[in-house]
This record gives structure tokens, sequence and C-alpha cells, in this order.
């Protein structure tokens, strides 16, 4: 097998010679992670992918990310390095179920999280994301919300902005989902003098037990600017290597040995190279779907 560092050293050159940006989501592997040029989360991302000046774009996440990029910067290429890596959260509402929602609740806002389609996001009033989700409900005029498609986050938002109705769609994160308060308070048993930090992807019964809540970019920022000694980490375990690298002297657990997104996992060095060797995996989105699911995308921006 090729060496790590000679494989990374080809990719930067081949990124040099297309003038590529690397860009790649924090549950990702740790080589990917290293590899990047920057690396964040879905926020965090999807400026970046608005601001770039390069001419391709290789995304190293799940698909719906890769076509938030491409929304944003209809010019450049976007690559996909795994092409089969797609979010069975984003998989769980479709364009037909918005519509009827819509057509049910007429004068409700459909905000979508970002973990969709671009075809869910082209029908939907915004977009957020778990970091600014909160925000944005707060700010904008209407009164009702239809959000989809993760009712975690949905609750979430609700409990924050109780003066807005909701209707949820049963959407979840497989991954964040499946934990349950068994398993946090038996580690809470196992640690004393901990802090908790979850990510509101996580059922309500978890999310009230913690002592923050956040996006995976505020956890990590979280981690680093507490006083406590032990920290508790609620969200996908690609966050570790960062974690353990910013905060050596601090003890960072996982919540779960469960906490793995496969989808996540897929894309290794070979095929970040592969991708920019053969300019292969391109991202297209229909110009109609992009120009709708844009407005989603801006008016994210304009509310949060």
């Amino acid at each position: 097998m090729e060496n790590v560092k000679d494989l990374m050293q080809k990719i930067k050159e081949l990124k040099e010679k297309k003038r590529a940006v690397i860009l790649a989501h924090l549950y990702q592997i740790e080589d990917v992670q290293d590899v990047a040029d920057f690396v964040g989360d879905s926020l965090e991302l999807s400026r970046k992918a608005a601001a770039t000046d390069a001419e391709v774009i290789v995304f190293c996440g799940v698909k719906f990310m890769a076509e938030t990029a491409k929304i944003l910067s209809p010019d450049k290429t976007v690559l996909l390095p795994a092409i089969d890596a797609g979010c069975p959260m984003a998989d769980m509402v479709e364009e037909k179920d918005v519509l009827q929602l819509k057509a049910e609740h007429p004068q409700a806002a459909v905000v979508c999280y970002v973990n969709s389609s671009a075809e869910v996001k082209a029908v939907s009033d915004y977009c957020c994301t778990s970091s600014n989700a909160v925000k944005l409900v707060q700010n904008i005029p209407e009164d009702e919300i239809i959000f989809v498609p993760d009712q975690n986050l949905g609750c979430f938002i609700s409990q924050k902005v109780p003066e807005k109705k909701f209707i949820f769609w049963k959407g979840y994160c497989p991954t964040h989902h499946r934990i349950n308060l068994d398993e946090l308070e038996a580690i809470k048993k196992i640690h004393a003098d901990v802090e908790f930090l979850v990510h509101p992807e996580c059922k309500t019964e978890i999310v009230e037990q913690a002592d923050f809540v956040g996006s995976t970019a505020q956890i990590i920022r979280r981690a680093k600017e507490s006083t406590a000694h032990n920290v508790i980490i609620g969200t996908e375990q690609g966050v570790y290597h960062r974690l353990k690298r910013e905060n050596p002297d601090k003890n960072i657990y996982l919540l779960s040995p469960k906490l793995i997104c496969p989808n996540m996992k897929k894309t290794r060095l070979q095929d970040v190279f592969a991708a920019l060797d053969e300019m292969k995996y391109q991202i297209e989105v229909e110009k109609e779907i992009r120009e709708k699911a844009l407005l989603a995308l801006e008016r994210m921006f304009q509310y949060s």
C-alpha cells in the first residue's frame, strides 16, 4: 500500500495543478481531515464553498454537502470522491412530502435542515444548519414552521422558540438517534465531574441531560473553552481527532461507540487522489432546482 505521506504529497501537487480546494467535514477519517485545506461543520463548509476562488471543490463529505457547494458555486467543478456517500436522514424526506405538508399548512414556512436534497431545498422557504437554526427561526416573520427532516433538531428549536408553532417531519439521524439514556447514565457513573456536550440531532431525552447543546463546531469550541477536565462528547466520533489535538490536557470521552456514521467514513485518501486525478464524480444540480434551492440558502445567511 502506498505510503500515506507520499499520497498526501501527490494530492497536494494535483490540487495545485488543478486549482482545487479540498473541504472536509469534521466526521471524516483522520487522514482525510489532515489533507484538507479546511475542515468544518456544515455551516462553515457552506461558507467556504461560497467564498472560495478555487476552480475545483473536492468535497469530502456526503452527497447533500457536495450539492450545496454546487448550488452556491455553480460555475465551479464540484467533486465528491466517495460518490456513494449519502445521508440516511436526507433520504427520509422527498420533494413530494414537503409539497404535501405545504398544501396541508398553507400559512406555514418550510424550514429545511441543510441535511436534505437539492430538490427538498428547492421547495423550502428557508434552509438552516444546526449552528444557526434557532437564530433563523427566531428572526423569520412566519409564526408557523414546517421543519424537515430532523424531528430531534426541530424539537430542540421549538423549545428555544416556544412562541412559534411547529409541524415536524419524522426524520432523524440514525447515528445520533440510536443513543439512549442508559448509555449516558452508565458513562456518567464511570467518569465523575464531567461536562456533557451533545449535538441537537440526539433524542430529546439525551439533549435534556446535557450541559451544552450545539453543532459540531460549537461543541469543539465549547470543549476548548470549558474549565472542565473531563468532557463527554455526544456526536460523531470524527470530532475526536481535532478535540484531542486542541485539548491535550483534557480527558475527552465519546458518549457511545455507536457514534459512527458509515457514510462519512467512506472517503479514503485514494478516493481524493482519484477524484482529482481523473476529475471524476462531478456533482451537477439542474438549473431550475439550483436556483430555487439557492433562495433558501441565501435566506439562511440573511436571517441567521
